[in-house]
């Protein structure tokens, strides 16, 4: 290759990553979230003036995600960063948001957004917090997307925040915002309507994953597969979990994609309970690529599952 060629590519290669680098107010607005669930809501907001990527994929444990170079490199071209908060991505965010260099996205500046700070939060604890307790959550649990109101919040929280750091475009996040609250509330009325003959089902789930989505849809959680959040689960916990399902006619195990299914297909087995993998989060499955799917997915698979088996 000639050298001037030569030189010419490497300039034009230059400035392309300049041009993803620097804001331009006349470019999308680069967001980052921490989950495609987060993604999944500010591109309902965003529309065609935002690109979204998500750092942990949908299938994934989003305390346990493995830092990778490219993350650092997102975040360095972000002008917006999208957390779920409550301490969920304690375990591996802070250093990149630290390594990433970007002013505009550490925690307080204009450009992070803790997605948690208007949502409803249940089981914030009481007293004091040891590691005895288990991987316990301080600030409640964060699992609070799993409620549909609390994605109504965060979608609000993403407008005003779009609107703030772009001023022009304040308008079109508001009306996509109008139609996405109107598009959820019919959604909502739907699985409602779904879910009112099963009212009161009782469950057993793997991790503390469910509480917003219980309490939304009735559901009475009388167990988990965890003896303690984040602690694996021992012999004497399983067999008391199997005795108090047996009691109580508990024909419905949900576990999370990313837990390994030995300890609950053996309880199933013990029980006649039915051992669903719901889906946490928004790309936990191909076709689930919103958050409307999100739900509509779960509540199909819980509805037949309780219908097949005659759980009450």
């Amino acid at each position: 290759m000639p050298r001037l060629h030569r030189v010419g590519t490497i300039l034009v290669a230059a400035a392309a990553v300049l041009a993803w680098s620097a804001p331009d107010a006349r470019a999308a607005l680069k967001v980052v979230t921490t989950t495609e669930d987060l993604a999944a809501l500010t591109r309902e907001i965003g529309g065609d003036k935002v690109a979204v990527e998500a750092l942990a994929r949908g299938y994934q444990d989003p305390h346990f995600v493995e830092a990778k170079p490219s993350f650092i490199l997102k975040l360095h071209a972000a002008d917006l960063l999208v957390v779920v908060g409550r301490e969920l991505e304690i375990g591996w965010l802070p250093p990149l948001i630290t390594q990433s260099r970007n002013a505009r996205i550490q925690v307080g500046a204009e450009g992070y957004l803790d997605a948690s700070l208007t949502a409803r939060i249940l089981e914030i604890p009481t007293g004091q917090i040891t590691r005895a307790m288990g991987d316990v959550h301080p600030l409640g649990n964060p699992h609070y997307w799993l409620g549909s109101d609390n994605g109504r919040r965060v979608a609000k929280a993403v407008q005003e925040k779009l609107a703030a750091l772009t001023g022009s475009d304040a308008a079109y996040f508001a009306a996509r915002y109008a139609d996405f609250d109107r598009r959820l509330t019919e959604a909502e009325r739907r699985w409602q309507s779904l879910m009112e003959p099963y009212a009161g089902v009782k469950v057993v789930t793997y991790h503390r994953s469910w509480p917003n989505f219980a309490e939304e849809f009735k559901l009475d959680v009388v167990g988990y597969v965890e003896p303690k959040p984040g602690i694996p689960p021992s012999p004497a916990h399983t067999l008391g979990l199997i005795q108090d399902m047996k009691r109580q006619a508990v024909k419905i195990i949900l576990v999370e994609p990313y837990f390994d299914l030995k300890t609950p297909n053996a309880i199933a087995r013990e029980t006649g309970a039915r051992v669903l993998v719901m889906l946490p989060s928004v790309g936990g499955e191909k076709q689930v690529a919103t958050y409307f799917d999100l739900f509509d997915y779960d509540l199909q698979l819980l509805v037949s599952a309780i219908k097949e088996t005659g759980a009450k």
